[in-house]
């Protein structure tokens, strides 16, 4: 397997609180790489420990579930012949009765991440989710709710704005042949792949010293796609974390680092507060600048 791509979406080509979705080829749907058993093992762990944190599901759901399973499977086999691992053993060493869920059998075959939307009466809800790497938010907080109630803390995301119509509208035209793709990206302080909590608020998260330290570049890569059968629709996450040393390794860190430090002077004051950024914008700013000038 390869080593995992060097991905920058922070360069400015998905900025953060846009929607920003492009086509995209379903050979490219999924991306796995040589951190694949890693994220497995991490998956497997969290299911054993708070299964039902990461694992949840409505009634009716699981022939869709299965779905999505059967998806996963045919895709794999299609551009990943030589990964081997499709086939779960049995109960795969669980205790339990989690991996009775075709969707966790499922998650347990990928890094990403699976969310399973429906549409009803109050617009599109998440049914259903094998969620183990979340961006600083609770799955339980979101089950069973609609779109616009999910993003409901993002700033011009709420119900009643643009975004939210927008996102429902996308929702409603997405075609089976055509997935979808974007990207959103954040800064943590830590490497942890199981992120429920928020950034959100006041205070220093990024140490005590006049730069900041132990920055971790979160991305997501966040695919749509439109089940065939059931109508319902399969929302993706495949979490990458890099520490903001690699900027300094790389050819490019410079011109990257300083597309990071303008789209965050750019952020309104609810977007650097929503981010976990209200105290630690200048010093952030700071190391930013420090990484730009080494040309």
């Amino acid at each position: 397997m390869k080593p995992p791509a060097f991905n920058t979406p922070y360069d400015g080509s998905s900025k953060p609180f846009t929607i920003g979705l492009r086509p995209l080829q379903i050979s490219e749907w999924i991306e796995i790489d040589d951190q694949l058993p890693a994220y497995i093992e991490e998956k497997r762990r969290l299911y054993a420990e708070i299964p039902d944190k990461v694992l949840v599901a409505e009634d009716g759901t699981e022939a869709a579930q299965q779905e999505v399973l059967e998806l996963l499977v045919e895709h794999l086999q299609a551009h990943y012949p030589t990964l081997g691992h499709f086939r779960l053993r049995g109960d795969d060493g669980f205790k339990g009765d989690i991996l009775k869920s075709p969707l966790a059998r499922a998650a347990l075959l990928v890094q990403e991440d699976l969310v399973l939307m429906r549409k009803s009466p109050e617009g599109w809800r998440l049914v259903a989710a094998s969620l183990c790497f979340p961006s600083a938010w609770n799955l339980l907080e979101k089950f069973r709710k609609p779109l616009h109630q999910i993003h409901a803390p993002v700033p011009e995301f709420g119900g009643g704005t643009r975004n939210a119509s927008m996102i429902e509208r996308i929702f409603d035209n997405l075609r089976v042949e055509e997935p979808v793709l974007r990207w959103n990206w954040s800064l943590h302080d830590d490497m942890k792949l199981y992120h429920p909590h928020s950034n959100s608020g006041p205070g220093r998260r990024f140490g005590e010293g006049d730069l900041r330290d132990k920055v971790i570049l979160r991305l997501e890569r966040q695919t749509l796609r439109k089940l065939p059968k059931s109508g319902d629709i399969l929302f993706t996450i495949r979490i990458q974390v890099d520490p903001l040393e690699v900027l300094e390794m790389h050819s490019d860190g410079p011109k990257l680092a300083q597309a990071i430090d303008a789209q965050l002077g750019a952020m309104s004051s609810d977007q650097l507060n929503y981010k976990g950024l209200t105290d630690e914008r200048l010093r952030l700013s700071a190391r930013l600048k420090q990484i730009g000038q080494k040309q």
